[in-house]
């Protein structure tokens, strides 16, 4: 994230991602696969680390080997074609976008970070600081409900950040200026689009 000002002198905080340039490697019809979707293609990945299935699934499009792939189902499967690119073009300045991506792992943790409770009272020998309290009653219903908020593994799971808008864009470096923060960490992959997917 960065920060960038406007035209009045207002810092507005941006995130900087770079939106391709995304390759169309694979054009998926009703008739052969079930279904209509194209495979995109992004990042460059050189030839000694691709396997020999892979390097003949890229050399169909003939864009050279990449190193990530992902479907999309796109609205007009007729405008698509293999080896088309997909760059900063798609998008113009204060477009109203969706950013998709996995978010930081934070590996176990308990439930004042996982869930934001409170905790206990720090002093006069509470012997209860962090801990996760009381999960349920004893003879009614004498089990725990499901739903309780417990420790446990937090992070690394797919989230979509809504009504984010787009504030400038690079053309000639591929990078769009997202006003405010999107999901993961920094060099994380994330997909950009202006509707549900």
């Amino acid at each position: 994230m960065t920060r960038i000002f406007d035209e009045v002198g207002d810092s507005i905080p941006v995130t900087v991602v770079e939106a391709g340039p995304c390759t169309v490697i694979q054009k998926k019809t009703v008739g052969k696969e079930g279904y209509d979707a194209i495979q995109v293609g992004f990042g460059q990945k050189k030839d000694k680390h691709v396997n020999k299935p892979m390097a003949g699934h890229f050399k169909k499009a003939g864009k050279g080997n990449f190193a990530h792939l992902a479907e999309f189902k796109p609205i007009k499967p007729e405008e698509w074609e293999v080896g088309k690119v997909l760059d900063t073009n798609l998008f113009k300045k204060g477009d109203i976008i969706q950013v998709s991506g996995l978010t930081k792992g934070r590996g176990f943790q308990g439930v004042i970070k996982r869930h934001g409770h409170h905790g206990g009272p720090a002093a006069h020998g509470s012997k209860f600081h962090r801990t996760t309290g009381s999960i349920g009653m004893n003879t009614d219903p004498h089990r725990v409900l499901p739903g309780r908020p417990m420790p446990g593994h937090m992070g690394d799971e797919k989230i979509t950040t809504k009504n984010l808008k787009i504030v400038e864009i690079d053309t000639e470096k591929n990078l769009l200026f997202i006003r405010g923060a999107v999901p993961g960490a920094n060099s994380g992959l994330v997909v950009i689009s202006t509707r549900a997917m």
